[in-house]
C-alpha cells in the first residue's frame, strides 16, 4: 500500500502534467498568463471592480489597475460605471476577450481530450470518478472557497 505522502506526490506530479498540457494549449496566445487569469476571473464575476480584482489576485489595487490598463489598451477590457452607483466602476470583458477565452477553452479541452484518447476507457472512467471525489472532498475541506468563488460550487 502506498504511503499518504507517496499518493500526494503522485497526484502533484499528475497535476503538474495537466497544467503543462493546459499551458501548452494557451501558449499560442499573445496575451500573457497573468492577463489571461484576469480575464478569466472577470468573466465569472460580473460585479468585479478593481479592488475586488486586487483581492482575487492577492495584489495591491494599483497593480490590479495597471493590469486593467494594459488589457484596456489591447481592447480586451472596458471600465464602465455601475448603473446603480455611478461612483463604482465595473470591469467588463469586450467581445474580443470573450472570443479569446472561448477559443482558449476549446483549445484546452482539445488538448486534454487528446491525452484522454490515449487512455483506455476504464482508465478514463476511473479518473473521472477520482476527480469527482477529489472535488467533493476539496469542497468540504475549504468551505471559504465556496463562499468567494461561485465556480467552486459547481465542482
Amino acid at each position: 500500500m502506498e504511503r499518504p505522502g507517496d499518493l500526494a506526490s503522485a497526484i502533484d506530479a499528475a497535476a503538474e502534467t495537466l497544467i503543462a498540457v493546459l499551458d501548452a494549449a494557451a501558449s499560442r496566445h499573445q496575451v500573457p498568463p497573468t492577463q489571461l487569469r484576469v480575464l478569466t476571473l472577470i468573466s465569472g464575476r460580473s460585479q468585479t471592480n478593481v479592488n475586488r480584482l486586487a483581492e482575487l489576485l492577492d495584489v495591491v489595487p494599483s497593480s490590479a489597475s495597471r493590469l486593467c490598463d494594459r488589457l484596456e489598451a489591447t481592447g480586451l477590457l472596458r471600465r464602465v460605471a455601475d448603473p446603480r452607483d455611478r461612483r463604482e466602476v465595473r470591469l467588463v470583458l469586450t467581445a474580443a476577450a470573450q472570443t479569446l477565452l472561448g477559443e482558449l477553452a476549446e483549445r484546452r479541452q482539445r488538448a486534454v481530450q487528446t491525452v484522454l484518447d490515449r487512455m483506455p476507457p476504464r482508465g478514463q472512467h476511473d479518473l473521472l470518478l477520482a476527480l469527482l471525489a477529489f472535488g467533493r472532498a476539496a469542497g468540504q475541506v475549504v468551505p471559504e472557497q465556496q463562499q468567494t468563488d461561485p465556480a467552486a460550487q459547481t465542482a
